[in-house]
């Protein structure tokens, strides 16, 4: 009967609020699919280096997802539109991941490394570290684009990598542990003392750099042997090196003995 109504179809308003629904659970995907990609390029070079080296500049690699009701808080206070394409366009940290290093150089060297690799587009950089914030925040920021390979297509995706020393995250994170606490009213005093300790955290930065050479300088110049399996090496077993150095298993030539000296006529 044309009257009558299937109890399963839904209301146009239930149907568009289940279409935008599967579309940000969609974008929220991408974005998830953007921080793999760019946590495994960094730990294969962290591996790598582990292996190469006897250190690696890359301490510690995390990421994260910004919440949905994060993400629309943001689109409302930046006047967006509330649409996906609006979000995904003018959104630029939904995708983050933060780089731990532990000198100054090591976060430009990791981020020369991941800007050389053809696949990644660089599309801003914000050097926080050599031009740090009025309230004494450093970090190195750059927001990149890279290819995510889905069934059907290859979408690019925006992520948001965040390069620091360990002295720098411990300031972070305890700046924005007070700014939660006060609400974002932080007492003038307070602010001073983070001024001055994101000075301090700079300067133990510094200190630290310049110990580490003169430990690499003296190093290289007494020759000192570094043992690969204590810099992180995939230790082989025995009975596999020999599959590659049968030399190993050769036994060892026995010296020739020294000859011994002739007995004169007078000596018997």
């Amino acid at each position: 009967m044309s009257g009558h109504h299937d109890p399963m179809q839904l209301s146009p308003e239930l149907e568009e609020l289940s279409r935008v629904r599967h579309q940000f659970e969609g974008m929220m995907l991408q974005y998830k699919f953007g921080i793999d990609e760019i946590m495994t390029k960094l730990n294969i070079l962290r591996e790598e280096f582990s292996h190469r080296d006897d250190y690696s500049p890359i301490e510690h690699v995390s990421s994260r997802l910004k919440s949905p009701e994060s993400i629309l808080a943001k689109a409302v206070r930046k006047g967006l539109e509330p649409t996906i394409e609006q979000i995904a366009a003018e959104v630029h940290d939904i995708a983050g991941v933060r780089v731990t290093c532990s000198f100054i150089s090591d976060a430009y060297r990791v981020y020369d490394m991941l800007a050389a690799q053809n696949d990644i587009k660089v599309l801003q950089v914000r050097d926080y570290i050599a031009a740090p914030k009025e309230n004494g925040y450093q970090s190195l920021h750059m927001l990149i684009e890279v290819p995510v390979f889905l069934s059907e297509r290859v979408h690019p995706v925006k992520v948001e990598v965040q390069i620091r020393t360990i002295a720098m995250d411990f300031w972070a994170s305890l700046e924005h542990k007070i700014y939660y606490k006060y609400e974002g009213q932080v007492p003038e005093t307070l602010l001073a003392e983070l001024r001055d300790a994101a000075a301090t955290a700079n300067r133990l930065d510094v200190t630290m750099e310049r110990l580490h050479d003169d430990v690499k300088a003296l190093g290289s110049s007494t020759g000192r042997y570094i043992d690969p399996n204590k810099a992180g090496a995939i230790e082989l077993p025995d009975t596999l090196l020999r599959t590659f150095w049968p030399q190993a298993d050769a036994p060892a030539p026995v010296p020739a003995p020294a000859e011994l000296p002739r007995l004169r006529s007078s000596d018997v």
